[in-house]
Parts: structure tokens; sequence; C-alpha cells
């Protein structure tokens, strides 16, 4: 059926500023973090979709407000299209809408790209017994996902036990400037149409939430004219950062790269160090630039694009506490990623059979 014809959608009609933190309702705006307001304009059970920007879907059924490129979905039939039902086909489909979006810097849908949809609707109580499904599904990956979380707050607590806030030093540690330790060095840039040599490449899109990376066969590859000079080919043990992107969180996010024998190079969105000082252990290192108080000072600087640049990285003074001491830390991180890596299995089982399902109902 067409989904025009089993649903009535409207749209906020506030600006995104219009939030108080303190507000007892949901305001559902462009971002996935949800804000607050102290008015309301819905009471419903509904679908939310992004109009713009991130293009997420997401359910909620109670008071609530919303921005005014949100579209608020609610089925015109409660007996004949289940809301949950209709979230789990969204989400589903927004990989869809963000292909159908259009616009320049800021990406958006229309109307016409929910209502002209064609859904395949089993029977009332089949849909109830989809999301059930479905739901037991995604709980799975949650608790996982919860228990990777957990795993990665234990490694941060552990550092702070042993080394303290790296920006407060309270153990006073001898202090020295980054770059006295390693030096820095921005990445690639090249074009499209280039070919002849292909090589793995870390981009920005490749960071996600890890911190070490060392299965080069899961980065993508490239096509350059040459191979890159030595100086963009990155070693074990190099920390490579974010040093531009337009989600300010996500600039200063840095990882530890393990290429071992493959030729690996990265993009010129990211900054690599390269340790030089046996002073320092490179998973202590990593840690310091992870801790809330040094991801502050290395905020990034600009308008709409963020960036990261070796002269904040300068600035950067370390703790160095005795090299025995650090290296204790490694063995423990290396102990708990061990428990992590297991973890991680089963979420990648569960998110595979999550999306076999999705295709399986939905597709």
């Amino acid at each position: 059926m067409k989904l025009g014809d089993l649903i009535i959608v409207r749209t906020g009609k506030l600006d995104a500023n219009a939030e108080n933190i303190n507000g007892q309702y949901p305001f559902f705006t462009c971002s996935k973090q949800i804000s607050w307001i102290n008015t309301y304009a819905f009471d419903c059970e509904c679908v939310l979709i992004a109009g713009n920007g991130e293009l997420y879907a997401k359910y909620y059924n109670g008071k609530f407000n919303a921005y005014q490129r949100t579209y608020v979905i609610e089925s015109n039939n409660k007996n004949k299209l289940d809301v949950k039902f209709l979230f789990y086909f969204f989400s589903w489909y927004i990989e869809v809408l963000r292909h159908q979006s259009i616009g320049g810097v800021i990406k958006y849908i229309k109307l016409t790209n929910l209502v002209d949809v064609d859904i395949k609707l089993p029977t009332l109580e089949r849909q109830k017994q989809i999301v059930n499904i479905l739901e037991n599904l995604q709980n799975c990956l949650s608790n996982k996902k919860k228990e990777v979380n957990n795993l990665d707050d234990l490694i941060k607590s552990r550092f702070i036990e042993m080394f303290g806030d790296p920006i407060d030093n309270p153990y006073g540690w001898d202090l020295k400037p980054l770059l006295s330790l390693g030096e820095c060095k921005n990445g690639m840039n090249f074009r499209n149409d280039e070919q002849g040599v292909d090589i793995h490449c870390l981009g920005v899109g490749d960071f996600k939430n890890l911190s070490i990376v060392d299965d080069i066969t899961q980065l993508p590859i490239v096509s350059l004219n040459c191979m890159p000079s030595s100086e963009y080919l990155l070693k074990d043990g190099d920390i490579v950062f974010v040093r531009s992107n337009g989600n300010k969180a996500l600039v200063g996010r840095s990882i530890a790269i393990y290429p071992k024998e493959t030729n690996t190079t990265f993009s010129g969105f990211c900054i690599r160090f390269r340790k030089k000082s046996e002073e320092i252990n490179t998973y202590y290192l990593l840690q310091v630039f992870k801790v809330d108080s040094t991801r502050r000072k290395m905020a990034g600087r600009g308008a709409n694009i963020q960036n990261l640049n070796q002269q904040i990285l300068a600035s950067l003074n370390i703790p160095i506490p005795p090299i025995e001491l650090q290296n204790d830390y490694e063995a423990f991180v290396k102990l708990i990623d061990k428990s992590k890596f297991s973890v991680q299995k089963e979420i990648d089982l569960y998110q595979e059979l999550l999306d076999k399902k999705m295709n399986e109902y939905f597709g």
C-alpha cells in the first residue's frame, strides 16, 4: 500500500533555540540528542523523522514538542497499522531517505519522500509479532553495547586511579610538550580521478568508537597516482586524530593504528602523531587524549567545519609517569580489550541478525 493512505503527517512549529534545559517535555529537533521544553504541542503515539541534518527515526508516545523541520507521523487507523511497526519500517527505510535528501550544505527531505512510499502491510497480529521479534533483538544489541561502554568506563576509571587527571596532574608528574615526544603530520589530500596504486586509507568515518585499529583489511581502499612518500604511510603505534569535521564532538577523536606490513595512508581530515620518545607508552598517551579535560583543551575552532591543528596539539603538556607504571596500564587495557573483543563479536552477530530480519520484513 501507499504509506500516505495509512498515516497522518504533521510538522513542528518551533525554532531549535526554543529549548529549555529545565523543561518538562521532550523537544525533538534534527539532532539525535533529545532536548527539553516547557510547553507541548503534541500528545500522541508517533514516529518522528528529522527532516534535515542527521535524518533519524524515533518512536514516542506522550506529550512533546517539535522543531519546524521535524515530521510527526501517526497511524490514521491503529487497527490497520501499528505505530511501532511503522517505526521499525522507517528505521529500515532511513538509508533510502538519506539517499533521496536534497540540498547543499544541509540536506533535507520533502513530504513526498514519506507519503509516496510503498509498504508491505501484513495483518495487525503479524505486525505485532514482527515488532516483538525486532524489539527483542534490539534489546539484546543494546545490552551488549552497554557492556562495551562499561568496559570502556573501567579503562577510563583505572587510568584516573593510576595517573590522575592529565590536565590537573595531581600526582605532580614531570610535564613535557607533546611535540617534544614526537612529531605530527597532516593527512593526504587526493582526487577521485587518481588511479594506478591501490592502498588502504584511514578516514574520519573509520574512527567510530574504536581505540585501536589492528585489522587493516577493514579499512577502505583508495586509488592514487603513485605510492605516497614514507611520511604519509602509517606505522605501528601511530596515533591519528580527527582534524576537521562538521560535528564538533568528533574533532580530536583519536585512535592508535597497527598496520604491520600493510601499506596504509590517512586522509587530509586527519592528523598523525608519531611517538619518538621511549619515555611514553602508546596506550597511556592514547588515553591522555581521551580524557574529557584534554578533549576540552583540544576543542575545535571554526564556525561551521570545526578544526584541530598542530598548534593546538603543540600547546598540550603531557604528564610523564614512570614507564613501568605506563606499561602496567597497557597490560590492564589489553586484558579488558580481550573481553571487549568477545562482546563485540556478539554485537556484530546481533546486528547482522537484526539487519537480516529487517530486510526480510520490509524489503
